[in-house]
């Protein structure tokens, strides 16, 4: 008895609404091994684990950031959460941006274009994770993550994805969006938006641009070719490209200073955000002089850097700084009363 195939790729994927779509939704069994690898790949593109991962990535330091001692339990779930949520907005992206994805040399092997899925397939998939995700949030977090990640999911599929075609505010739009997931671990681990997570929320809506600016000038041409409207399409000098990635590449140093004025982090976070946002100002200035290709990807690149060392140093210098601490406990001394009790004398106080 011959084992039934996992999938039929190349035969069901270009006709996915009809009949013969159905043997690609309903899988008789898991076949191979290599068949049962190759669709846990594809899921993988599907919710874009890269750019997900950076999405937990900011959800789980919301989350830790105001803990004392770490509720695991609470953070498994919230992450795990997040990440799917955030695996079916990726889902859902690609779905809807199918036949763009087909015309742009970056991205026409995606699993859709590249025929390797149906779209009713990668549709049941996106809204399955999504649901799944938000389940796990609402019923093992609370209704205010689950709320806030919702808003994420449907701000990203049904206002960022198609403004991408009409308008280059969609960079602005997909990094409201993006600043979003840590404002959920933080929401999740102490049940209220407050000033710690606006200041999460603003280092990761300032450090999309110059990352999302970059990447456009990098693929502005790809981006022309699937007709998408980016801020190079608008600005072929790249004058105002290379000014708003300076911009806010500075506007990460002060935002940083702020954190620490907050008590959210240490001195020693301090003194690394200063540093790290220095760096991104150093490589905005180099992309602003020459509008070259290789200076937006040294930017680019400085961005994936400066993200993950900026915020595991939060997280491990997180709390008041020491030297306030030590000042604010000298000072509470100075300013207490002074106490009436005779300590020779050894009648009990009433």
């Amino acid at each position: 008895m011959t084992v039934p195939a996992l999938y039929h790729l190349k035969e069901y994927s270009f006709d996915p609404w009809v009949t013969r779509a159905v043997p690609d939704l309903f899988i008789p069994s898991f076949g191979p091994l290599k068949d049962a690898m190759k669709l846990l790949r594809i899921y993988s593109e599907l919710a874009k684990a890269r750019l997900s991962s950076l999405v937990v990535m900011t959800a789980a330091v919301g989350f830790i950031v105001p803990e004392e001692r770490v509720r695991w339990g609470l953070f498994i779930a919230t992450v795990l959460g997040t990440a799917l949520v955030a695996g079916g907005a990726g889902a859902f992206n690609m779905v809807m941006e199918r036949d763009r994805d087909a015309r742009m040399h970056r991205t026409r092997k995606r699993p859709i274009p590249a025929g390797e899925i149906g779209v009713l397939h990668a549709s049941l998939f996106a809204f399955a994770t999504a649901l799944a995700g938000l389940a796990i949030l609402f019923f093992a977090v609370g209704p205010k993550p689950a709320e806030l990640a919702l808003y994420c999911l449907l701000l990203y599929a049904l206002i960022y994805t198609p403004l991408k075609a009409h308008s280059s505010l969609n960079t602005i739009v997909g990094a409201v969006v993006g600043a979003i997931p840590p404002v959920i671990g933080w929401v999740a681990s102490t049940g209220r938006i407050d000033f710690g997570a606006i200041i999460l929320a603003a280092v990761l809506f300032v450090w999309q641009i110059p990352h999302f600016l970059s990447l456009d000038w990098m693929y502005r041409e790809d981006y022309a070719r699937g007709g998408y409207v980016m801020l190079s399409a608008a600005d072929p000098s790249g004058r105002s490209t290379v000014r708003m990635a300076l911009l806010y590449s500075l506007a990460l140093i002060p935002i940083g200073i702020v954190a620490v004025a907050a008590g959210m982090a240490g001195l020693f976070f301090g003194i690394g955000a200063f540093l790290l946002g220095l760096m991104m100002t150093h490589l905005g200035l180099k992309f602003l002089r020459s509008k070259g290709q290789k200076e937006a990807r040294g930017l680019f690149f400085a961005s994936l850097l400066y993200l993950p060392l900026l915020l595991g140093l939060m997280v491990a210098d997180r709390g008041p700084i020491p030297i306030v601490e030590a000042r604010g406990s000298v000072a509470s001394e100075a300013h207490a009363p002074e106490s009436t009790v005779d300590h020779d004398d050894p009648r009990p106080n009433d």
